[in-house]
């Protein structure tokens, strides 16, 4: 099977092709020629996951997903939120907008709770029809960048299941297993083992 990715970050990429697995093929909008990115004038994930897979379907007409993620910090009343790419302006600078993000909690005094949680939407489209699927990872904001690998904000963001560790200091397979991003795709991966062998029904079209 393959499925077009509304993606370029190269990173998310490599992520969902090792989670997807081998039977699934991945590929880019670029790859097929496909160029411009799709202006995210959503108010919440799941309208811009949405908007990026019908965007990308109506371009293509091939089988497709799209994920939005956000991380929210409670300390910042859920800041950024859905603006989490473009927290410091419009460039998707990841390291201004760690950087805004650690002063940002920083001017609120050093005994704030730093609790966040990184949420991902991802909508599939398959067949002409839409599929929502959720991912969920809980932990806190460090007080410095640590670690070289990831992507995004994993350098200043500590899991719960590993305290001692940014995301960007753990490995890509220790990362797939727990993170937002993963849980969505392997929702989204159960799914698809499920369709290919007998199309699920109306009440089936979002995970619960």
């Amino acid at each position: 099977m393959k499925l077009l990715f509304a993606t370029g970050n190269k990173g998310k990429l490599r992520e969902a092709g090792g989670i997807l697995g081998e039977n699934i093929e991945i590929v880019s909008p670029a790859e097929l020629g496909i160029s411009g990115d799709v202006e995210e004038t959503g108010t919440t994930l799941l309208e811009n996951s949405r908007l990026k897979a019908q965007t990308l379907y109506a371009a293509s007409g091939l089988d497709c997903f799209a994920d939005d993620t956000g991380l929210e910090v409670d300390a910042l009343g859920g800041e950024p939120g859905v603006y989490s790419a473009r927290y410091a302006g419009d460039g998707h600078d990841n390291q201004a907008n760690m950087d805004k993000l650690l002063r940002n909690l920083d001017a609120l005094g050093p005994d704030i709770p730093r609790t966040a949680r990184f949420r991902t939407v991802v909508t599939l489209i398959l067949d002409g029809k839409e599929y929502i699927f959720n991912g969920t990872l809980e932990g806190k904001i460090a007080h410095e960048k640590a670690g070289c690998g990831g992507f995004g904000y994993d350098p200043v963001f500590i899991s719960e299941a590993y305290p001692g560790l940014t995301l960007a200091e753990i490995s890509d397979e220790k990362k797939n297993a727990i993170s937002h991003r993963g849980m969505a795709l392997r929702n989204m991966a159960t799914f698809l083992s499920k369709y290919k062998s007998c199309p699920l029904d109306e009440d089936d079209r979002q995970d619960k």
